[in-house]
């Protein structure tokens, strides 16, 4: 069962992360992606960006550092062998794209129980160098009850 008093506590924001190029290119060939926004500088610089854009689901990539802030928390009392990843929203002030040095802060937002189950709703906001908002990453994990 999760602490349910873990609702509302902030995590630390992570270590600054990096947005390679080539990452953003290996990850918009994971999930089948073939704009030229996610693959080719000159076209994404073309339509205004810096570089190449991230695709929208690529924010789950920062938001990973945060969720293990959550996994590591052993107050919270998360067993990941018995996490199913529920839900996964975006809101964008803004794309991702290659050169972003990005940091995230996780607040707990919800830690309900339902049926032996834990469901805990994560939101991650991520803001660049500058400290602008980029990105609200909010994941509903459940945590599946004992057998």
């Amino acid at each position: 069962m999760v602490n349910p008093e873990i609702q509302g506590r902030v995590y630390p924001a992570t270590e600054p992360y990096l947005v390679g190029r080539e990452k953003v290119r290996e990850f918009a060939r994971a999930v089948l992606s073939a704009s030229p926004l996610h693959l080719d500088p000159e076209a994404a610089r073309a339509a205004g960006f810096a570089d190449v854009v991230a695709p929208p689901t690529f924010a789950v990539v920062v938001q990973e550092a945060t969720l293990a802030q959550l996994l590591a928390d052993e107050e919270a009392g998360v067993d990941f062998s018995r996490v199913v990843h529920g839900d996964q929203r975006f809101t964008y002030s803004r794309p991702i794209v290659a050169g972003d040095e990005l940091t995230a802060t996780l607040t707990i937002a919800a830690v309900k129980q339902l049926g032996g189950h834990s469901m805990v709703t994560a939101s991650s906001e991520v803001v660049d160098a500058a400290g602008s908002h980029v990105v609200t990453a909010i994941s509903t994990l459940v945590v599946r009850g004992e057998e």
